[in-house]
């Protein structure tokens, strides 16, 4: 797999140091809360698990899995809801754990159908961002990395359901999806 990265842009040590941070930001926000993180399969799941252990406060894990992509590098803009919540979220603080947010498509839709439920407070925390792709406006409360728009992969990430289990962020040579 390895040989397939153009080049690593986040090495392990580099997004530990930020999620570390990021958690500690959230712990201080929502003490004495009831906090519900929310993860956005299967991207998210590294990154959560990471989050999670460096949060200092009680907090309950739920996820959803949508879909706007299928194997493709683009979004459709069409998103399907695969699983939806376990947890009932009225009343609730809930933060969106999401690995990238790219055209914001899907967590500007996710944002409103959530939204319907009432929640206290609904926010959006991702790992990594791509202004430069942004076709829908989003309030992100917790970034970790503004990145540039090439096809990432690793630490979740991945290209045809392949890469996931990189331990750093790299950049997906063309020669893999240009195919």
């Amino acid at each position: 797999m390895n040989k397939d990265i153009k080049e690593v842009l986040l090495t392990e040590e580099v997004l530990m140091e930020k999620i570390k941070e990021m958690a500690a930001a959230i712990s201080k926000e929502y003490e004495g809360r009831e906090l519900i993180l929310l993860g956005i399969l299967k991207g998210s799941v590294m990154f959560m698990s990471d989050l999670m252990k460096h949060i200092t406060i009680p907090c309950k894990m739920d996820f959803m899995a949508v879909s706007s992509y299928g194997y493709a590098t683009e979004s459709s803009g069409i998103v399907k809801i695969i699983k939806d919540l376990d947890f009932e979220i009225k009343g609730k603080d809930v933060l969106i754990v999401e690995d990238i947010i790219d055209s914001g498509v899907t967590l500007k839709y996710l944002m409103s159908y959530l939204g319907a439920r009432s929640p206290r407070s609904l926010q959006i925390a991702c790992l990594l961002n791509k202004p430069e792709r942004r076709k829908e406006e989003l309030d992100v409360k917790y970034c970790g990395f503004d990145v540039p728009d090439h096809f990432l992969v690793g630490y979740g990430l991945d290209y045809a359901e392949v890469y996931r289990n990189l331990p750093y962020i790299g950049i997906l040579h063309e020669r893999v999806y240009m195919k």
